[in-house]
């Protein structure tokens, strides 16, 4: 090697530990910040002003790093309210700052063979899922995917009808309840929740009374009452699923449809599939919160959010369930949507959104 490719080398070999010099003495302050943040301590107090009694309780704080908090909110369709409440939602999710959120289906009001009409659809629900600051987690329902080219949009837009995912040891998995089993939907029902829509604007009485009628319209109870068959192929993908997450410390199981009120012979084999692991099921569709205990599993339907009420009773209420994971498995609580205001305190303007039932007018409050 001559000379002058020996000083190049050496030049270059000196810019480079140079730089690299540089570059460690331009991170160590940001070091030293964040191990000194990692000194700090995540609860502190005077102990010379307190050494002995102290005006709190003695509890630990419930900080675990395995805690986590996700939401879950039901129908928004089979009849949107015109309060858009599950508009005011997504609003009121954000204040709670969950980890993500997990739908049970039934988002857009669907039924159209039409592809632009249903893609226009999704672009405006998008709109309104893309304010949530968190993730959104999609479950297919009956008015999401209620005929073939509803399911070739959904496929074309999110991928698959089912799928899983394991967030902290736990394992979350969405079925598609509406996967082959469920008749084709009667060529007039789109016609018929456009004229719903309509009458609860125009004509609420009216529009009470076409639901009243639609619930009890014989073919719509024998629909209501079918048991949700599982295809071979979605079974194949819940066994491997399962088998490939042998270890996880809880399975959340998600689908439109529940399934256990009348359940199929596939369902069944779920539920023995899942009989010796710890899990919990939810589901939606019927717009009315109710809880079962199967063979000690809780199995949960969840109420609307904003979607229109099937009957009337406790169940009758728009809310969101707020769980907590924790070592002990999940702790859950469920928050009425009219429960939850931001700091500025309750909007009058939108009691209509927060209590379905609305608020009395100012002149009737005043003469009671």
């Amino acid at each position: 090697m001559n000379r002058t490719a020996t000083r190049l080398i050496a030049v270059l070999l000196s810019i480079v530990f140079t730089g690299i010099a540089l570059t460690a003495s331009a991170q160590a302050p940001a070091v030293k910040e964040i191990q000194r943040v990692r000194r700090v301590p995540a609860f502190s107090y005077d102990k010379t002003a307190l050494p002995a009694a102290k005006p709190w309780t003695a509890k630990r704080f419930k900080n675990s790093p395995r805690n986590f908090q996700f939401a879950i909110i039901g129908d928004r369709t089979g009849g949107a309210n015109v309060q858009e409440t599950f508009k005011l939602a997504m609003g009121q999710i954000n204040l709670l700052q969950p980890e993500f959120v997990i739908n049970v289906g039934d988002v857009i009001e669907g039924y159209s063979d039409q592809k632009a009409e249903l893609h226009a659809e999704w672009d405006g629900i998008d709109k309104l899922l893309n304010t949530l600051e968190m993730p959104f987690f999609r479950t297919p329902g009956n008015h999401d995917i209620a005929n073939k080219t509803a399911q070739e949009v959904w496929r074309e837009r999110f991928g698959a009808t089912y799928y899983s995912f394991v967030y902290k040891d736990v394992l979350f998995m969405v079925l598609d309840s509406e996967d082959g089993s469920r008749p084709e939907p009667p060529p007039e029902m789109k016609d018929k929740i456009a004229e719903y829509n309509r009458l609860q604007t125009e004509d609420p009485e009216k529009a009470k009374s076409m639901l009243a009628g639609f619930m009890s319209d014989e073919a719509v109870i024998a629909s209501l009452s079918k048991p949700v068959e599982f295809p071979e192929k979605q079974m194949t993908w819940i066994k491997k699923t399962l088998a490939d997450h042998a270890d996880v410390r809880w399975t959340f199981l998600f689908l439109h449809e529940p399934a256990w009120e009348n359940p199929s012979e596939s369902f069944k084999a779920i539920q023995k599939l899942l009989k010796k692991r710890d899990h919990t099921v939810f589901a939606g569709h019927l717009h009315y919160y109710d809880y079962d205990n199967i063979d000690g599993r809780e199995h949960i339907t969840m109420g609307p959010a904003g979607a229109y009420f099937h009957q009337e009773g406790p169940g009758n209420v728009d809310h969101i369930m707020w769980v907590t994971m924790t070592d002990d498995g999940p702790q859950m609580g469920n928050i009425a949507l009219k429960g939850i205001f931001d700091r500025k305190g309750l909007d009058p303007e939108l009691f209509g959104a927060y209590d379905r039932k609305g608020a009395e007018p100012a002149e009737e409050a005043e003469d009671k």
